[in-house]
C-alpha cells in the first residue's frame, strides 16, 4: 500500500511543477496535494463526447448533482 501511496504522491508532485512551474509549496501526501490542485484550477464546462463509432449509450458524462 506504501509504494501506491508513494507514487501518487510522485505524480501530484510531478503534476503541481507541470502546472505551476514551482515545486509544491506544502509537504503533503499525494490526495491532498491533488485536492489542492483541483481546487486552484478554474471551473470549466463540458463538452459532451460524440463520435460515430459509439452508440450514445456507451458514452458516459459526469453526473449532474442536484
Amino acid at each position: 500500500m506504501r509504494d501506491r501511496e508513494q507514487q501518487i504522491f510522485e505524480e501530484a508532485s510531478a503534476l503541481w511543477r507541470e502546472l505551476f512551474g514551482e515545486p509544491p509549496p506544502i509537504r503533503a501526501d499525494g490526495a491532498t496535494l491533488l485536492d489542492v490542485i483541483m481546487k486552484s484550477l478554474p471551473e470549466r464546462g463540458y463538452e459532451r463526447l460524440v463520435s460515430p463509432y459509439l452508440r450514445p449509450s456507451q458514452v458516459k458524462g459526469p453526473r449532474v448533482s442536484a
